[in-house]
């Protein structure tokens, strides 16, 4: 097996070259454009995109404060990007900050969710996002079990941030 040096710069070079279609040795067609897809696959049922609002939100530079969001759910190519990622070979703690800019896909107005920005946001957010990303991707959903403190009854509670009171 040959090693290579993996740099920012070259990172999209070197998934392209380490794609199964590129790695098998059959000719491959010229690309074509994308079919319009039949109206029974555009609607598969697939929850893809969930909701949030983060516990105390990020504020960017002019001072705007975002605190809804969306995350997508993750691929098997999002999971294994941040393993060649420079930054999280230097500080294995990174690999959140890099998983979790790859899958949201909007913070307020923001719709560029890059690894700086993730950096700037509070702890107390990124938790919250941890815990959003391993429900959304180990279980499907955002609801958790919760029991009250008071009458010991039990119920389910959605963590994408509704508000409280409201179904």
């Amino acid at each position: 097996m040959r090693r290579r040096t993996v740099t920012a710069g070259n990172l999209e070079e070197f998934l392209e070259a380490t794609s199964p279609a590129a790695a098998g040795d059959e000719p491959q067609a010229p690309p074509q454009a994308p079919a319009a897809r039949p109206a029974a696959l555009a609607d598969h049922g697939l929850r893809t995109e969930f909701e949030f609002e983060l516990p105390r939100g990020y504020v960017d530079e002019a001072g705007t404060l975002h605190r809804h969001g969306a995350m997508r759910l993750a691929t098997a190519r999002d999971e294994l990007r941040p393993q060649i990622d420079l930054r999280v070979k230097e500080n294995p703690a990174y690999l959140s900050v890099v998983l979790l800019s790859q899958v949201i896909t909007r913070l307020g107005t923001i719709t560029d969710v890059h690894a700086g920005i993730v950096e700037r946001m509070y702890a107390t957010d990124v938790a919250f996002l941890q815990d959003f990303y391993r429900r959304v991707n180990s279980e499907g959903h955002t609801r958790a079990a919760v029991v009250c403190p008071h009458c010991e009854g039990g119920f389910e509670v959605d963590l994408s941030g509704g508000r409280l009171g409201e179904s």
